[in-house]
C-alpha cells in the first residue's frame, strides 16, 4: 500500500496569528501638515520679495468735496530801511578836506567813482565851478553818464539822481537845511556828513 504522508499535528501550546478586533486597534497620530512658509528676508544688499501694492481708496460719490480754505490776509511788506549815516565832525572850514577824504577811503576800499555823489552846502566844490564853465550842459551830461563822481552844490541837490553813496561837506548855512534831508533821500546805502554834529543833528533829527 502506498504510504499516505502524515497529517501535522496542532498542538494546543502553538497558535497561530490571533486577528484583533478593528475596534481594538489604534489609528496612527496623524502627521502635522506643513504650512506656507514664510518670505524669506532680504539679504543686506538684495532686495525682498515684493509685497502687494495696497488697494487705492476711493472716496465715496456722496460726499461733497471739501472747500478751500480761505487764504490769509496779505501781510504788507515792511519799508525799507534807509540808508546808513556816518557823521564826521568838521568845521565849516574843513568840511570840504574831510568829505575828499572820506572820498579817497571809499575809492580805496573798492568803491566805484560813479556810485559817490558830493554835495555842499555853502561853496561849489572846484571841479563843479570848473564843469561849470562850459556849460550846464556839459555839467550835467557827465552826471547822466554816471561813470565817475559827481560835485553839486545844494541847490542842485534836488536834481542830482540817487547814488549808493552821498557825501555832504556842510561847509556852509546857505542850503544846509534843504540840501541835507535831500541828500538822505539820494543816498541808497551810505550817506557821509561832513560838518557841526549839533547842526546836522538840528535838522536830520537826533538819531543820527
Amino acid at each position: 500500500m502506498p504510504l499516505l504522508p502524515e497529517e501535522p499535528q496542532i498542538h494546543e501550546s502553538v497558535q497561530g496569528p490571533v486577528a484583533t478586533p478593528a475596534s481594538s486597534r489604534v489609528a496612527p497620530t496623524p502627521r502635522p501638515v506643513p504650512g506656507p512658509r514664510p518670505a524669506a528676508p532680504a539679504r543686506p544688499g538684495r532686495p525682498g520679495p515684493p509685497r502687494p501694492a495696497p488697494p487705492a481708496q476711493r472716496a465715496p460719490r456722496d460726499v461733497a468735496p471739501a472747500e478751500p480754505a480761505p487764504s490769509a490776509p496779505a501781510v504788507p511788506a515792511a519799508p525799507a530801511a534807509g540808508p546808513q549815516i556816518q557823521l564826521i565832525p568838521a568845521s565849516a572850514e574843513g568840511a570840504l578836506d574831510a568829505a575828499e577824504e572820506a572820498l579817497d577811503l571809499l575809492l580805496d576800499s573798492g568803491r566805484a567813482p560813479g556810485e559817490v555823489l558830493v554835495l555842499t552846502t555853502g561853496a561849489r566844490h572846484p571841479w563843479a565851478e570848473h564843469e561849470l564853465s562850459f556849460g550846464e550842459a556839459s555839467y550835467w551830461a557827465q552826471h547822466d553818464a554816471g561813470d565817475d563822481v559827481f560835485y553839486a552844490d545844494g541847490a542842485m541837490a534836488a536834481r542830482a539822481a540817487s547814488r549808493p553813496v552821498v557825501i555832504v561837506a556842510v561847509n556852509g548855512d546857505d542850503t544846509a537845511a534843504t540840501a541835507l534831508p535831500v541828500a538822505h533821500t539820494r543816498a541808497g546805502t551810505l550817506l557821509i556828513v561832513c560838518g557841526d554834529p549839533q547842526q546836522i543833528n538840528a535838522v536830520l533829527g537826533a538819531g543820527v
